[in-house]
């Protein structure tokens, strides 16, 4: 404010990010509250998953369990129960942010839709994992 004007500075130019860095930054500082719905429900996709893989290598060996080749059944129980397991565990361990202050944490039905959007990739990967991958190295 002396009358002295003061030589403007520019700004450094800031390099843009490619599509894959942007990517791979998201994916290395992923939210705690994704993390959380992504590990949630890849923990019981791989544990059915890895039942249900021991079912069909036996089925396929010649076992003949009682009630007779039951893969249908035994895979809709697989996708029901990841998809509610991952979209409740999920509402029970991600709470909502509270913002700054001593509000106690939330849930509401978006902490259900986040796990329920999480577990559905997340069981159809881990059964093509399992059954294109997998299954062939043991078999």
């Amino acid at each position: 404010m002396t009358g002295v004007p003061t030589p403007r500075v520019d700004p450094p130019d800031v390099r843009r990010r490619g599509f894959v860095e942007v990517r791979w930054r998201q994916f290395r500082r992923a939210p705690r509250p994704v993390f959380r719905a992504v590990m949630t429900s890849l923990s019981i996709a791989l544990v059915l998953g890895i039942l249900f893989l021991a079912y069909d290598l036996a089925l396929d060996r010649g076992a003949t369990p009682p009630g007779g080749d039951l893969r249908l059944l035994a895979l809709t129980l697989y996708l029901a129960i990841v998809l509610v397991a991952g979209a409740v565990l999920t509402y029970l361990v991600v709470p909502l942010p509270t913002g700054a202050g001593d509000r106690r944490a939330t849930r509401t039905p978006w902490s259900l839709a986040l796990g329920l959007f999480a577990a559905v990739p997340i069981a159809y990967l881990v059964l093509v994992v399992l059954h294109e991958l997998v299954k062939p190295l043991i078999a």
